[in-house]
């Protein structure tokens, strides 16, 4: 199983499909950003790239097959991951297509290491506008603690530990269960990590909860991983598919068709049955378009 073994004991595990030059996916899921999230997508980029490009698929740390210490989050760290995979392969630049929550890591990663990335594919880009809050990201976090909380009482020898572990071993993806909290593929994979946990205090896993959720969906930015006023220096060609809903609001899409320098705007509706050939073509397109000759 292809995995990078990363400084602080992480394992970030990646897929390689198809020959040409590269493309690296950042998958959508939130903390669950995993591979098997592009199943569930309108299209499969792996499935649908991989005739013409070298796609990298990776699991972000704590998701999927990629496991990491109850660290704090922190983009620096996911950047670092992603970059250990392209090293680690050879690759000195690549497009990069990304989704949701990979959107964000995606903002990241071209402002950390502009060099190495030749386009970007923003596919309904989460982040805030006016048709939400920072409440609205979360969403999970709360979910999380009040379980712990509220299953203390029932459990007073591990105070509601238990029954995060119960609820990680149920249903491992956070994005699908916010009870099991944002380790909980670690927990539902390692029986020695579920006794580490078990050791725990409620309130200083409550703590972990806090740090991890203010790392990831950080306050002062729409864009969460990168300064707002960045975005106007964006530093490779752009093209965005505008999302609809509260997370991934049209709005954050036109606001970024306003202010990127190179950017694509695809019109809402591009994942209408009628137009997935035709919005799959404009993908590849725009990735050919960009791969340095």
């Amino acid at each position: 199983m292809p995995e990078i073994e990363r400084p602080d004991g992480a394992r970030i595990h990646y897929q390689v499909h198809g020959e040409g030059f590269p493309v690296l996916l950042l998958a959508p899921g939130g903390v669950s950003s995993q591979i098997e999230c592009w199943d569930e997508n309108f299209y499969h980029p792996v499935r649908e790239l991989s005739g013409r490009f070298r796609v990298i698929a990776m699991d972000q740390r704590h998701a999927g097959r990629s496991p990491a210490p109850t660290a704090p989050f922190s983009y620096e760290q996911t950047v670092g991951d992603q970059l250990a995979v392209l090293d680690g392969l050879g690759v000195e630049r690549a497009h990069v297509v990304a989704a949701g929550s990979g959107c964000v890591h995606a903002w990241a990663l071209a402002r950390t290491a502009p060099e190495r990335v030749v386009s970007v594919v923003a596919q309904q880009p989460e982040g805030r506008d006016a048709v939400n809050t920072l409440g609205t990201f979360f969403t999970e976090f709360d979910e999380a603690m009040r379980h712990v909380r509220a299953a203390s009482f029932d459990d007073p020898e591990t105070m509601g530990l238990r029954a995060v572990v119960e609820a990680a071993v149920r249903e491992p993806r956070f994005s699908r269960n916010p009870a099991a909290g944002p380790f909980a593929q670690r927990l539902a994979d390692d029986p020695e990590f579920r006794e580490e946990f078990l050791k725990f205090t409620r309130e200083s896993y409550v703590t972990r909860l806090v740090r991890f959720r203010d790392g990831f969906r950080p306050d002062g930015s729409a864009y969460f991983s990168v300064p707002e006023e960045w975005m106007a220096r964006f530093p490779a060609p752009l093209l965005v598919l505008p999302g609809g809903d509260e997370r991934h609001p049209e709005g954050l899409a036109k606001r970024l068709g306003a202010e990127v320098p190179r950017v694509r705007l695809v019109d809402a509706g591009f994942d209408a049955p009628e137009r997935v050939a035709g919005t799959v073509a404009e993908i590849t397109g725009f990735l050919a378009e960009h791969t340095p000759r």
